[in-house]
């Protein structure tokens, strides 16, 4: 068994259950393996489950790169539609589950590492998205590509803890309507009237 071969057991295991819930034992089983091979690859439970979200970060940034540099759309289209796959992922993608959850509630004698990990996800997806403003984005006036990048990523934001705490009908009116004040905000008139 290959170290990731087993992280993505081991991802798998942390997304169903939590960092308290998951056990080595039950992820050595999935692994078809004895416990104690973990240890040959981890140095402990803690060092696989930070290890695992280190890749789950880079999983979710290399996703959206591939997601919105891949398209062939308009900004508005590809960043209107974003929000929906993203959010979407969430109830099929275990790496999302594992990623959100573990970003929103890490465990806290492991606050600091994934504290680290989610700022590199957030400095990634800035980064992102200042770049496709400054490619594609028609802005008005003093909006800059960072001011709309943050305003976006904001909204974004908003629906992750409205996924992790709310509801879907609510969920969909505030992505509707957030998008559309968003655009109203940041676009030259010809983007608006797309």
């Amino acid at each position: 068994m290959k170290s990731n071969e087993l992280k993505a057991i081991a991802l798998e295991q942390f997304a169903l259950h939590g960092y308290q819930g998951a056990s080595l034992s039950a992820i050595a089983d999935k692994a078809g393996i004895k416990k104690q091979s973990i240890y040959s690859h981890f140095k402990s439970k803690e060092d696989l489950f930070i290890r695992a979200f280190e890749d789950s970060v880079q999983h979710e940034l290399d996703f959206i790169e591939r997601d919105l540099v891949g398209s062939d759309t308009s900004i508005r289209n590809m960043l209107n539609q974003f929000p929906a796959n993203y959010l979407a992922r969430y109830r099929e993608d275990s790496n999302m589950k594992f990623f959100l959850r573990t970003s929103f509630f890490p465990p806290v004698e492991l606050e600091e590492p994934i504290k680290e990990g989610t700022e590199k996800y957030i400095s990634g997806l800035e980064s992102l998205f200042v770049q496709l403003f400054e490619k594609y984005g028609q802005l008005h006036g003093e909006m800059t590509p960072e001011k709309a990048s943050v305003a976006y990523l904001t909204i974004l934001d908003g629906l992750l803890v409205e996924l992790m705490y709310g509801r879907t009908d609510r969920l969909e009116k505030r992505l509707d309507h957030s998008l559309e004040v968003f655009w109203k905000g940041v676009s030259e008139r010809s983007v608006r009237n797309e």
